[in-house]
């Protein structure tokens, strides 16, 4: 299976959260690769992994960081492909620093921001998918019938006083 999608993590501690990114493309069963690659200590592994990942299939990257996040934008600095970033949740400041590290780019160096924590890796494998599926009927349906199940399990929800 092709890796279309590279999930790259700041450090191992980040899987916590990526593993709902990673059951969600499990789900679909869309290839992906995951890394751990830190943009503050490992800056040269990340510039050559993202520069040659387009050459073993890879469409889209999705970078998960914590605290400084520079992750994302390192990876949007060295690629034309789309880049989601996920600010994982930290002790200090609740994920906040996370966020605002990630979504504040400069111009011409766009990266696409989840919410904070697992919902955001949920989102950013659903996203992922979103940008493959204009290209792939398959995954476009998948997209389809998965909104369908979230609008039934709503609408047939009964509600207990």
């Amino acid at each position: 299976m092709a890796k279309a999608i590279s999930i790259l993590m700041g450090s191992q501690s980040d899987l916590e959260t990526v593993n709902e990114t990673i059951n969600v493309l499990e789900e679909f069963k869309v290839g992906f690769e995951v890394k751990v690659l830190s943009a503050h200590r490992t800056p040269k592994e990340v510039a050559h992994y993202v520069e040659s990942a387009p050459q073993s299939g890879t469409k889209v990257f999705i970078a998960a960081a914590g605290m400084s996040a520079a992750l994302a934008g390192v990876v949007a600095a060295h690629t034309i492909l789309p880049v989601i970033g996920i600010p994982i949740e930290t002790k200090n400041l609740k994920g906040l620093d996370s966020l605002l590290s990630t979504v504040q780019m400069p111009p011409g160096v766009p990266v696409a921001c989840m919410s904070i924590g697992k919902a955001g890796a949920k989102n950013a494998a659903l996203f992922a998918l979103a940008i493959l599926g204009i290209n792939d009927t398959k995954i476009s349906v998948q997209l389809v019938n998965y909104k369908k199940k979230m609008r039934l399990k709503i609408t047939q929800t009964k509600i207990k006083l």
